[in-house]
């Protein structure tokens, strides 16, 4: 593995590390209702689970209800039941084809443990960041040991692999603080 490829390999690994984060952090819910709120929530389609966006249209009604039009009648229950049964502690209201999801507002406590929660995340996404530096940088120790390249280069790759790290390390903060902003936000 060429000093090229081992950079490019960390940053597209660390990229991934961030898109994880981002999608763990959209999972949160804050008080506010969005759309994405049921992206990874199943529901039983012919025998095989498929996400509620594939059997309905989702839409918003208002800053704190959530509209899903089911587009076959005998849908309505089972969506419904898997919007109940999912971990994120909603309560929806069937109508007929149309099922209403209003979101509960938030209490300050619940506010502070989601804050918990999105920080978790973001430790951990940084923790996956850093394995990644450390893979990089052990790589890099092989070559050096293999006589592929020389001490100098190693230390030089060894800086770009830890401004790699840091710049993926302030991303996950910048992302960490904007998702706290939105829960701690009444």
């Amino acid at each position: 593995m060429s000093l090229a490829e081992i950079k490019q390999s960390a940053e597209s690994r660390m990229g991934k590390s961030i898109e994880n984060l981002k999608v763990s952090l959209s999972k949160i819910r804050t008080g506010r209702a969005h759309a994405g709120i049921l992206d990874h929530v199943q529901v039983e389609y012919y025998g095989s689970p498929v996400p509620v966006s594939q059997v309905a249209n989702i839409n918003l009604v208002d800053a704190r209800t959530i509209s899903v039009q089911v587009w076959e009648k005998n849908m309505a229950a089972p969506v419904e039941k898997a919007i109940r049964d999912s971990d994120l502690g909603l309560n929806p209201i069937s109508m007929g084809d149309s099922i209403r999801v209003p979101m509960p507002a938030l209490t300050e406590e619940r506010r502070r443990d989601l804050t918990k929660v999105v920080r978790n995340e973001g430790e951990d996404a940084k923790v996956a960041v850093r394995n990644l530096r450390r893979d990089a940088n052990d790589s890099l120790k092989k070559l050096v040991k293999d006589k592929e390249i020389s001490e100098d280069d190693e230390r030089r790759m060894q800086d770009e692999v830890q401004k790699l790290t840091d710049k993926h390390v302030a991303e996950v903060d910048k992302l960490v603080a904007q998702k706290e902003a939105e829960i701690m936000t009444v």
